[in-house]
């Protein structure tokens, strides 16, 4: 949970779970991958890396299969 504020860990672990987004920020949380790394990974903006870990938004579709892949080599 480091580098991590305590409301986005909560909004977190009440987002749906089976939100692909959700699922990443769990996964980027559990291991202290910072925002900002996921955010140049996937060359989106941080804004939508917490919107994603939210709930709030959704990645698109054609980055699912490269997402799935991230968290695999995290788990």
């Amino acid at each position: 949970m480091y580098g991590y504020t305590l409301a986005l860990v909560e909004a977190n672990k009440l987002a749906p779970r089976h939100k692909l987004g959700v699922k990443l920020g769990r996964v980027c949380i559990a291991a202290g991958i910072p925002v900002t790394q996921v955010a140049e990974y996937f060359q989106v903006s941080r804004t939508a890396v917490y919107d994603w870990f939210c709930g709030r938004s959704n990645p698109s579709w054609r980055m699912e299969p490269l997402i799935e892949e991230y968290i695999k080599k995290l788990a």
